[in-house]
């Protein structure tokens, strides 16, 4: 398939999805952190109004001359192949993904350009990969999928580990434990949307309900089976800390994204790898009852959303609307962090290796605009450390360790060694 050569692209990134509350924090986040000299960014989306006035915005303070507009719609596939064709990257923050999501992956994918985004839409993950892996990787595209909150910590966080067990102890770890340990920040309409959007196609479609049961659902074709059992359901001593943990709500998207890394990735990591993400409640009977507390409440969530009904009058009556978001002042106070354990046995016994990314942003905002601007940047650049030079890929497999580089130097901790015990 002929697309447009990348160095004939007029731009290095569009953020498509500008407009919105997320797109706007990686707009600002590109403009302020990059000198026009060195990355040419558009703003992509529907409302040429809106999209001027935002650029009157980041331009104030700025040392650009200007910020062009690209105008496209979700409905109108020919506007989209163009956006494509005058990009080496888009970086789309427009969800829920599984309603206005594939016709800019297809667009991508037939043009040969790199695609970003912010899904922790599984469901519909699995559908881009069915459908479109092979052609991108024909047509040299990336699609790296999950570069915010979901699941850049989890996926990166791991390839760290791994990568560090590999060299220290020339082995990896088979069992990693990711714990969601920290977190404070708003929930976004769009957010609630596209966690909506993942129990309506489940409630319809037989291959999105097999998609949210089978942890290795997200793996390559002939690969959908292993070791592993999937995410924790109920409270559990932890088997690496003295502590108790729940079941955490992002596990069903960020385990099984780590699981595709290491397959794409030709299993660096066994094919025995476990992993879990859990939330860390506390040692003793508090931790106990804490670690109940969330997973009785993550149960009748789940519960909520699988009922169509309830999970309409949730998104009525309850959920901001999608656009909607915490204010700056909630973005900038809020933080997080994530750890990585992995342990692992070398020639001379077993040893536990720890990573750590963490922000002192808001998870959902602040941090993720972080995340997937830096993530864009990586792609334009061509700062990939992977074997795979296209297809639907994950943080960890499509990106790789260049991502961690790129997020230290934007102001997010991004460490590993070996662990030295409890923290």
């Amino acid at each position: 398939m002929g697309h447009v050569s990348s160095t004939d692209r007029q731009y290095d990134i569009v953020v498509w999805g500008a407009t919105g509350v997320a797109g706007r924090l990686v707009a600002e986040h590109l403009v302020e952190r990059y000198d026009p000299g060195s990355l040419d960014i558009a703003l992509g989306g529907r409302n040429e109004r809106r999209l001027r006035r935002l650029a009157d915005d980041l331009l104030e303070g700025s040392d650009r001359a200007e910020l062009p507009v690209v105008l496209g719609d979700a409905t109108d596939p020919e506007s989209l192949r163009a956006l494509a064709e005058a990009t080496r990257v888009v970086c789309t923050t427009v969800g829920p993904y599984t309603e206005y999501g594939t016709p800019l992956v297809e667009a991508c994918v037939e043009a040969g350009t790199d695609y970003c985004d912010l899904t922790g839409e599984v469901t519909w993950a699995r559908e881009m990969i069915d459908r479109y892996h092979e052609d991108a990787v024909d047509a040299g595209a990336r699609i790296v999928h999950s570069c915010g909150y979901d699941s850049v910590p989890a996926d990166l966080g791991t390839e760290l580990v791994q990568s560090f067990a590999r060299e220290r102890f020339d082995r990896p770890c088979e069992l990693v434990r990711i714990y969601a340990e920290a977190a404070s920040g708003g929930v976004s309409g769009g957010t609630l949307a596209s966690a909506a959007a993942m129990f309506e196609a489940a409630s319809r479609d037989p291959v999105a309900r097999e998609t949210l049961q089978n942890p290795y659902s997200l793996a390559p074709r002939g690969e959908r089976s292993g070791v592993d059992p999937g995410q924790q359901r109920l409270p559990r001593r932890d088997p690496l800390r003295p502590l108790w943990t729940a079941p955490s709500p992002m596990a069903a998207v960020n385990e099984r994204v780590v699981r595709r890394s290491n397959a794409l990735l030709g299993y660096p990591w066994g094919r025995e790898l476990r992993v879990s993400e859990v939330v860390p409640t506390g040692p003793g009977v508090a931790g106990a009852a804490t670690a109940g507390a969330v997973a009785a409440g993550l149960g009748l969530g789940a519960l909520a959303m699988s009922v169509g009904p309830v999970r309409e009058a949730l998104r009525r009556y309850a959920f901001p609307a999608p656009g909607e978001g915490p204010t700056r002042a909630q973005t900038e106070a809020g933080y997080f962090t994530v750890r990585v354990l992995g342990r692992g046995t070398a020639r001379d016994g077993p040893f536990v290796v720890e990573s750590e990314i963490g922000a002192d942003r808001d998870p959902g905002y602040g941090a993720t605009a972080r995340m997937l601007g830096e993530a864009a940047v990586c792609l334009a650049r061509g700062e990939v450390d992977s074997p795979l030079s296209g297809g639907v890929l994950t943080p960890a497999s499509g990106i790789g360790e260049p991502l961690a580089d790129r997020l230290r130097e934007a102001g997010l901790t991004v460490r590993v060694g070996e662990w030295t015990g409890e923290r």
